[in-house]
């Protein structure tokens, strides 16, 4: 991160969303608010000092210590963000919600404080656009049987992931939720919200190998005797099978099942599951319980694809140009995906996509013209009533109402000729070129007439054999 907020030909524009986008592969109009973070970054130097001096602490249980622990009401998301620049929660900062306090702008030693900034609209042009928006985990709470959110000793993996940190709330300790007990025994319970019909019938990839993680730093770090509960062991990576066999010499106990049920009894967890290796249900008791929840695409993931006129697949990842020729394209030029955006990835295949996106940008950006799709829609504006049917039902964005003329119009560097359109119209006034009716007409009698031709063949051969 540092690389890139420090390299001369990248522009950081952090704290900002992308809120319209037009055009086509090689120029492409995008408007990007940048949102108030009340802080000036030409001044703010990351000294941190208005941090330290900020009297408000709240809990956010969306931010990066997911709840475990407090932030201040200025504060950086964490601390190797790029840039090293504050931001102020306006819903909790004590100036905002009661008109007083200002310790930051005090403190602060360059006057970077800002409370009457205002949010900027930038509008940019860009040539092609890569998105790696990431994922969202599951919400663990969703699953009742489980108790997340009811029972204080229910964790998920990325609460306890920040507990495992020495930067953490913990300060790396594996503790219960009272902050103080170190667990005796723990179960970590493998997909979580993924292989299930009800919730993400899909594989989130991942969730096996940060299991077996999780187990062999809680090993390392207590005597806790740990359970693992899964479906099928999936270690398909490079040392991953190795990393798994050591896990089961230092003792971790694998139990093949899902389980049905978790219940607080006798001051502990009791986790219900079909041990499948014995055929029977069985009952094994804990003091905590992590929950390795899978991936699941992000909560904004279909307005974003309608925003920058691509599709989204059936579980709502956006959707590639061909999963195995064309893993990183979309079907708008100059639009690629990479990493989790796509579907789960663990960190070197996302690492390896993002690569792979960047050479399909270098590719374009070296060429001076692009080809474009030869069958494309077009509009008699004789005929188009401007009914805008055409507008609203186009997957790929490429017809505009000129609102003076009051006519659809086709932007033929997006058009891929699929006939969506022309199939709509209902005064028939779009057709596609090299398939308008006249055309089809004539390739269905041609296609006729080499027919008759092959039957009157035949039928000749047949009549001579019969005279021989």
């Amino acid at each position: 991160m540092m690389d890139v907020g420090r390299h001369p030909n990248i522009t950081l524009l952090t704290y900002s969303q992308v809120e319209q986008v037009s055009g086509y592969v090689g120029n492409f109009d995008v408007s990007v608010r940048k949102r108030a973070r009340s802080v000036n970054e030409e001044l703010c130097t990351g000294c941190g000092a208005c941090q330290e001096k900020c009297p408000r602490r709240v809990v956010d249980p969306d931010g990066f210590d997911v709840g475990l622990g407090k932030r201040k009401a200025i504060y950086r998301p964490f601390p190797q963000a790029v840039p090293a620049i504050p931001v102020i929660d306006r819903e909790n900062c004590l100036f905002f919600t009661k008109g007083r306090c200002k310790l930051c702008e005090k403190e602060c030693p360059t006057g970077a404080i800002d409370y009457e900034q205002q949010d900027e609209l930038i509008e940019i042009q860009v040539g092609n656009i890569v998105l790696a928006t990431g994922y969202d985990p599951f919400d663990a709470a969703r699953i009742s049987q489980y108790g997340y959110g009811r029972y204080p000793n229910v964790f998920t993996s990325l609460e306890v992931e920040r507990m495992l940190a020495g930067s953490g709330p913990t300060g790396g300790q594996i503790l219960l939720r009272d902050g103080e007990t170190t667990p005796e025994s723990v179960a970590i319970v493998h997909c979580v919200g993924s292989r299930d019909e009800n919730y993400n019938p899909y594989c989130s990839k991942v969730c096996c190998m940060y299991s077996l993680k999780l187990a062999h730093l809680v090993h390392d770090r207590t005597t806790a005797r740990i359970y693992e509960f899964y479906i099928d062991m999936r270690a398909g990576g490079k040392a991953y099978e190795e990393f798994y066999k050591r896990l089961q010499r230092e003792g971790t106990i694998f139990i093949n099942g899902r389980p049905s049920e978790i219940l607080p009894e006798d001051g502990k967890l009791a986790v219900y599951v079909e041990d499948r290796a014995l055929a029977r249900q069985i009952r094994v008791p804990v003091d905590m319980v992590i929950l390795s929840v899978g991936l699941e695409p992000r909560h904004d993931a279909q307005e974003v694809a309608h925003l920058f006129g691509i599709s989204c697949d059936a579980d709502g990842w956006f959707k590639e140009k061909h999963p195995k020729l064309d893993p990183v394209a979309t079907l708008t030029d100059g639009v690629f995906i990479a990493g989790c955006a796509q579907g789960p990835r663990d960190i070197p295949d996302s690492v390896a996509q993002g690569a792979a996106a960047a050479a399909r940008v270098l590719s374009f950006i070296r060429q001076e013209e692009v080809e474009v799709e030869a069958a494309t829609a077009l509009v008699d504006e004789m005929a188009c009533v401007g009914c805008t049917q055409c507008v609203q039902t186009c997957p790929y964005s490429a017809i505009e109402f000129l609102e003076e003329r009051k006519i659809a119009h086709v932007v033929e560097a997006l058009c891929k000729g699929c006939g969506t359109c022309a199939g709509t119209c209902p005064s028939k006034a779009i057709t596609l070129r090299h398939f308008t009716d006249r055309q089809l007409i004539s390739e269905m009698m041609g296609a006729m007439a080499a027919m008759r031709e092959e039957a009157y063949k035949v039928d000749s051969r047949q009549v001579a054999s019969q005279y021989h």
